[in-house]
């Protein structure tokens, strides 16, 4: 009976065998190395691959006859060749040529930092931005590292050259996110929402974005998702603020894929070792279940589905500084769900399309409250400001969009693209305090626009980005038109000149709508000059620019459009992977004039979010022998205004807080390196502001007079401890990343 047992197994396994065609083999270029992320695909079917970070791939397939292989790699061109499936077939050695005309032509680089796969020029990974030490594997984090940002701690948001927080907007696959970032919490910045591993291209604007986003006056976070995984992986993570965990499984014919992650956060632990200033009485807490799916079409189009939902809460007491021995209690309880789905696909004839939908939501519950010492409620004082503390808001919004761009590429490297979004918001607001009772506002708006934009190559050296953006909204009853133009210029092998101008149109934030609807787009207008020099291990950036504002929003005497400004400056990006053995480096310096007359400024002056100076160096080094990543950062930068209403008007924003400094260390120890494994680990020991620099971000002032000399008390306002220490470990099941952070820091 074994025997026979035995034969039949050998049978089954012939004729699986036979059933199906096993592809393998390794993609390389010129110089011989691999080339990561070559599609490799057999031509009308579904089977094909992706190849690793050491050029290796391998697939099945149940085709017969004669296919023609076919293999895409950005950089190179294409390569093709003929199989006959009938016959057993050796593992292949695909050598990819480089595509010189894509190589050597020059890239718009004005205004904005690209960084992913398909970017020349890249200048933050998504390793760069989890190894960068002040980050904390946050995007936004990391970002501020870039000239042309600003150093603020006290609310969250990219502050971008001139711009208020708002001013900046984050776009996933083409859609915007509504609320990128933790809902708002007194002095204290909040985190973005999303981590880095989701995408595989960055593209960070400071200014002169492309004509197919808007509502942005500042600048464009854009960020394009990851398609396939390389392989099924597990993920577990335990760290000083929770615990996370995630699952990705790739299909057998590496067409599709499927993932869902689920982290917890919970601060008391962290709290109870490392002492905050707030008295949280609600230690924040936050739960984060994140879901995709993704199919690769027959076309060799990608079906990207992401959902994203968290629920969070917090509440925390601070000194009331109108009285003696009160406090301000805040309580939040925040709902945010965002949710895309994106298709894109070629059509043959260099035709492609773009199309793309998606929803967010986010929910705010405040609870306001005047405690006293034994943190109790206090009854009604009949002192305004005290009681003005009492206060409940509960906020609503929603908006919807669609979006198509199609794309038709003519003469080598031109193109031209050209599409529409539609936009539905649905906001609601509700407050009450002891002085407005049962207070309501809504808005709805439905937002249009229309936009085209032209690559044009006069010759590899010398290419032009016209295009023009058209916009309407029916809660302001307003068009209007907004022209983008950027040129660029070879000036030797490695580098280029690049120019911009556009214009970029804005709606006014929520919260003067709801005052007032009768208001019109506030507007600027962008003009910049860049130099940049790239090679394999070195990267120079300077940049001038002038921008120009007009119709922001003024609130004195009452809310209107007749705020203007300006705000130039100079910056500096200098990347060096090779000067100092086995460490890369970076410095970015930012110089910036600015000055606004807006909200209720008596006149134009510098804005309280900008500072004049500002510089980072960012130091990443991979020590071999003790199997450990060792980075560094240091920023400066100099004080910013802030309002004293103990001095004149006309001295309105003239004091200035003091210089900020702060050094951050981390530590990455990878202890499987250099193991025959399938589990990836990584230790991750963190410190910001390791030196504990005394940063005061602004002050408050009390409301009430000193009876002793009749000012007004100051209170600094600064982190909530000197410094975050975070300490984790976490595990990857399936997906070694091992030579990606080798490669990424040699």
């Amino acid at each position: 009976m074994k025997p026979i047992l035995t034969l039949l197994i050998l049978l089954l396994f012939c004729s699986q065998t036979q059933a199906q065609q096993v592809i393998q083999g390794k993609v390389i270029n010129q110089k011989g190395r691999p080339v990561r992320g070559a599609a490799i695909a057999l031509q009308d079917s579904y089977d094909g691959a992706t190849s690793d970070s050491l050029g290796q791939f391998s697939f099945s397939t149940t085709e017969k006859g004669k296919f023609i292989i076919e293999v895409k790699a950005s950089g190179y061109k294409d390569w093709m060749d003929q199989l006959n499936l009938d016959s057993t077939i050796a593992p292949l050695t695909i050598l990819l040529k480089e595509n010189q005309d894509e190589l050597k032509a020059v890239v718009i680089t004005a205004g904005s930092f690209e960084a992913g796969d398909k970017k020349r020029g890249t200048v933050l990974t998504s390793l760069d931005i989890v190894t960068t030490a002040s980050a904390n594997a946050d995007i936004t984090s990391a970002i501020r590292t870039l000239p042309g940002t600003q150093q603020i701690g006290e609310t969250e948001g990219l502050f971008v050259r001139g711009g208020a927080g708002y001013e900046a907007k984050t776009f996933i696959d083409g859609t915007m996110v509504n609320n990128p970032f933790f809902s708002s919490v007194p002095n204290i910045a909040q985190r973005g929402r999303f981590s880095p591993f989701l995408f595989k291209g960055t593209v960070f604007s400071s200014g002169g974005y492309s004509a197919l986003y808007g509502q942005a006056l500042s600048s464009a976070l854009i960020l394009e998702s990851i398609d396939l995984p390389e392989k099924s992986s597990a993920d577990i993570g335990v760290s000083t603020v929770g615990l996370n965990g995630g699952f990705q499984h790739l299909s057998k014919d590496k067409k599709s894929s499927w993932g869902i992650n689920y982290s917890y956060t919970n601060l008391l632990p962290y709290f109870k070792v490392v002492k905050q200033q707030p008295d949280y009485f609600k230690v924040p807490e936050f739960h984060n279940i994140e879901g995709n799916f993704r199919v690769k079409t027959k076309r060799g189009g990608m079906v990207k589905m992401y959902a994203y939902s968290n629920f969070s809460k917090l509440g925390l007491r601070s000194e009331n500084i109108d009285s003696t021995g009160l406090k301000n209690a805040f309580a939040l309880d925040n709902l945010n769900l965002y949710s895309n789905l994106s298709w894109r696909e070629r059509w043959g004839n260099n035709w492609s399309s773009e199309l793309g939908i998606s929803f967010s939501k986010n929910r705010d519950e405040i609870e306001g409250a005047l405690q006293n010492a034994d943190n109790k409620p206090t009854p009604a004082s009949g002192i305004e400001v005290l009681d003005a503390q009492n206060f409940s808001v509960d906020t609503k919004g929603e908006l919807y969009q669609a979006r198509m761009v199609i794309t038709k590429k003519f003469g080598g490297l031109s193109a031209i693209r050209f599409g529409g979004e539609q936009f539905f918001y649905r906001d609601r607001q509700f407050f009450n305090n002891p002085f407005i009772q049962n207070a309501e506002g809504k808005l709805n708006d439905n937002y249009t626009a229309l936009f085209a934009e032209t690559d044009l190559y006069i010759t590899s050296g010398l290419a032009a980005k016209p295009g023009i953006r058209a916009e309407y909204s029916s809660l302001l009853g307003k068009y209007n038109l907004a022209p983008r133009f950027s040129l660029a210029q070879r000036v030797g092998e490695k580098a280029q000149v690049s120019a911009a101008y556009g214009i970029f149109y804005q709606k006014p934030e929520n919260n003067f709508l709801f005052l007032q609807q009768n208001l019109g787009y506030t507007r600027a207008a962008h003009y910049i000059l860049n130099y940049q020099l790239i090679s394999r291990n070195y990267t120079l950036r300077t940049e001038v620019f002038y921008k120009k504002y007009d119709a922001l929003v003024k609130t004195v005497p009452d809310t209107n459009n007749n705020g203007k400004g300006y705000a130039k400056g100079f910056e500096l990006f200098w990347r060096d992977r090779k000067t100092i053995k086995n460490m890369d480096y970076w410095i970015s310096y930012s110089w910036l004039d600015t000055e606004r007359d807006h909200l209720n400024f008596p006149f134009a002056t510098q804005p309280g979010f900008a500072a004049n100076h500002t510089a980072s160096l960012v130091m990443k080094k991979f020590v071999t022998p003790l199997k450990t990543n060792i980075n560094g950062s240091y920023t400066y930068a100099t004080g910013r205004p802030y309002f004293n209403p103990n001095k004149p008007s006309d001295q309105f924003l003239s004091d200035r807080t003091r210089d900020f400094h702060s050094m951050s260390l981390s530590f990455n120890y990878l202890p499987n390196i250099g193991k025959k494994t399938n589990t990836f680990v990584v230790w991750v020991l963190s410190i910001n502001n390791v030196l504990g620099a005394n940063q005061v971000y602004n002050y408050s002032y009390s409301n009430r007079l000193r009876e002793a000399d009749g000012s007004l008390r100051a209170h600094p306002i600064g982190p909530p401890a000197k410094r975050f220490i975070f300490l984790g470990c976490f595990i990857s099941i399936g997906t070694d990343r091992t030579d990606e952070i080798i490669n990424s820091n040699l």
